[in-house]
């Protein structure tokens, strides 16, 4: 009896043996795959820091943002450009310089927080045109001027440029509307241009004697010859004057009133 049932319990044994042993392997299989993945995961993550190094060396140098066909070009065949790039913007994420793509393209730009640094701010010389010149000699001597009366002195049309350079460098300003039909807008020198040419005031520019001493004018001028005398820009004004200029009277938007025939 006890025979029989030692001879029937022993199959179940075995069964028992074989299931461990199969669940065994199962484990060392399941363990194997995991660890085949982690390794994938390490690989993906991390990418061979040659791979790195060449482009970093690739944006330092590049004149211009490159493209990931670009970088991948010169890179070996099969490298993940994506994790490269992906490693190279960690690398520079708290640097001064940083890894960033612009329009689909890669390029080491300085960190945003730093570019006060770079920042340089220059005065630009600026030549003015022998038009401007001229131009600003008549509107000096000649103050208050009109566009109409600086033509009819220099001979030659003068374009709309010419005073807007002569405005932007601060040497010349509107100083109001003579009244006279059409309104023409004058024009007169400042304070800039006083300091720039170290004069004290208008009255001060050199007269004819000066000019014939420096140079600049020819010896043989007509006997009737004289300089003319600009205005003070402070000159108190006569409204009864034909020349007078009428200031803080630019923005005088009046409409102007028109009579047509009656029909």
């Amino acid at each position: 009896m006890n025979d029989t049932t030692r001879a029937s319990s022993s199959p179940d044994k075995d069964r028992g043996a074989s299931s461990g042993a199969c669940a065994g392997e199962q484990a060392r299989e399941d363990t194997g795959d995991a660890q085949a993945a982690d390794a994938g995961i390490m690989e993906n993550a991390a990418p061979d820091a040659q791979h790195v190094r060449m482009a970093e060396a690739l944006l330092f140098a590049a004149s211009q943002p490159l493209s990931d066909e670009e970088i991948a070009e010169a890179l070996p065949a099969g490298v993940d450009v994506a994790a490269v790039m992906a490693a190279l913007v960690e690398k520079y994420a708290d640097a001064g310089v940083n890894v960033v793509r612009v329009a689909g393209r890669w390029q080491m730009r300085t960190a945003e927080d730093l570019r006060h640094l770079l920042r340089k701010e220059e005065v630009q010389t600026r030549r003015l045109s022998r038009a401007a010149l001229e131009t600003l000699a008549i509107i000096a001597y000649h103050q208050p001027v009109t566009r109409a009366e600086i033509e009819d002195i220099r001979g030659v049309s003068t374009s709309k440029g010419v005073l807007d350079a002569l405005m932007e460098t601060g040497w010349v300003r509107i100083r109001g509307r003579r009244r006279v039909p059409g309104r023409p807008v004058t024009y007169g020198t400042t304070d800039a241009f006083l300091e720039h040419f170290g004069l004290e005031s208008i009255a001060d520019l050199p007269g004819l004697g000066e000019l014939k001493a420096a140079g600049l004018l020819d010896a043989s001028l007509p006997p009737d010859f004289a300089m003319p005398a600009p205005s003070p820009q402070d000159e108190a004004l006569d409204p009864n004057a034909d020349d007078t200029l009428e200031q803080d009277d630019l923005e005088d938007d009046t409409p102007l009133e028109m009579h047509l025939p009656e029909k």
